[in-house]
C-alpha cells in the first residue's frame, strides 16, 4: 500500500488531525486555502498536490515528494494549491528533536559547513523517507505497537534527514556551540516564556553570544528581530487562546502579556488583517480552523 492510499483511506474528510502518535499529524484539503500558523520543528512531506509557503520572510514552494523541515518554532503563511475534492492535498507532518539530532550525530562523518542554513530545508523525500512514514501510519492500525514502535521508526526518520543531501543543516542544529544550536535554544525560550519582558543583553548572554552575534543571527533564521518574533508569537497564542478557551480580546490581551488592550487589538489587526472578534468568528465558522479528531484504529 502507498502512502497516498493509506492517507485517502485515514482521511475521509478534509482537515488537520492529531494521531494517536504523539507528534505525528495528517492533513486533507479538499480545495486551496491559506493557513496562518506558528510551526513547532517538524517535517512535513506532500504525498499529493502542493504548497507555496513564507517563513521567515522567505518563500518555498514544494509538491508531490517533497518535504520541507523547520528547525525551530517559525511563523509561516503557507497556501495550499492545486487541491479538488477529486484531487486532495494530502500530506503528513512528524515533529523533529534536535536532541535526537545531536545523538545521532556523533556517528555520521560531517559534511562541510553549511553557513547558509536558516531554519527551514527543502529537498527531495527519499524513498527510504516515504517508507518508514508508511510503517508508522500503518501503526495507527495496531494501537498496541505504537508504545513500543513509534520512538523507533520516528528516530529512523530523524537519521534519513541527517544521512541526505541537505543533513548539514540539522547536523548544525543539534551540535552544541554553533549559531544554529543557540538561535534554536533562544527560540524555545522565548516560546516558552512568551509573556515575560525580554532583554536582549541577558537572552544573548543566555547562548554565549555577543549582542550583535545573537541579533544578527536571529534575524538571519527567523526574519525578524527577537522582539519582532515575541510580538508574533504573542498574537498567535492569543488567537489559539480565543479560539480554544472563548476568551474577549480584553481577557486575552492580558493573558498574552499586553499592556494595553487597544495596543493588542491594533497589532492584531495588523497581524491578521481583522479585528479579534471578526477574526475568530471567521475561524470559527470555518471548516480550516477545526483542530481534528485523534485517528486510531477504531
Amino acid at each position: 500500500m502507498s502512502l497516498k492510499i493509506k492517507l485517502l483511506e485515514l482521511l475521509p474528510e478534509t482537515g488537520k488531525f492529531k494521531t494517536a502518535i504523539d507528534g505525528l499529524y495528517l492533513y486533507r484539503r479538499d480545495e486551496d486555502v491559506r493557513i496562518d500558523c506558528f510551526n513547532s520543528p517538524c517535517i512535513g512531506i506532500i504525498v499529493q498536490g502542493g504548497k507555496r509557503a513564507v517563513i521567515a520572510d522567505e518563500e518555498y514552494q514544494y509538491t508531490e515528494g517533497h518535504y520541507i523541515a523547520t528547525g525551530i518554532d517559525l511563523p509561516s503563511i503557507v497556501h495550499v494549491i492545486g487541491a479538488s475534492p477529486k484531487k486532495p492535498h494530502l500530506a503528513i507532518a512528524i515533529a523533529l528533536d534536535r536532541y535526537v539530532f545531536s545523538q545521532l550525530a556523533g556517528g555520521i562523518k560531517p559534511a562541510l559547513n553549511n553557513s547558509t542554513y536558516k531554519g527551514v530545508t527543502v529537498g527531495d523525500a527519499a524513498a527510504e523517507l516515504l517508507e518508514a512514514s508508511l510503517r508508522l501510519l500503518n501503526l495507527l492500525d495496531t494501537p498496541e505497537r505504537i508504545p513500543v514502535l513509534a520512538p523507533m521508526i520516528i528516530r529512523e526518520i530523524h537519521y534519513y534527514l541527517l544521512i541526505g543531501p541537505q543533513g548539514e543543516d540539522f547536523r548544525l542544529l543539534g551540535t552544541l556551540e554553533t549559531s544554529s544550536n543557540r538561535i534554536a535554544w533562544a527560540v524555545s525560550w522565548l516560546r516558552e516564556n512568551y509573556k515575560e519582558r525580554i532583554h536582549i543583553n541577558a537572552l544573548a548572554a543566555q547562548v554565549n553570544m555577543t549582542v550583535p552575534s545573537f541579533s544578527r543571527h536571529f534575524k538571519r533564521f527567523t526574519g525578524m528581530s527577537p522582539l519582532q518574533f515575541q510580538k508574533r508569537l504573542r498574537l498567535y497564542e492569543a488567537q489559539l487562546l480565543m479560539l480554544s478557551e472563548n476568551k474577549n480580546a480584553e481577557a486575552t490581551a492580558f493573558a498574552v502579556g499586553y499592556d494595553s488592550v487597544t495596543q493588542f487589538s491594533r497589532e492584531y489587526k495588523r497581524q491578521f488583517g481583522e479585528s479579534p472578534h471578526k477574526d475568530i468568528k471567521r475561524l470559527r465558522a470555518s471548516a480550516a480552523a477545526a483542530n481534528g479528531e485523534i485517528l486510531s484504529a477504531n
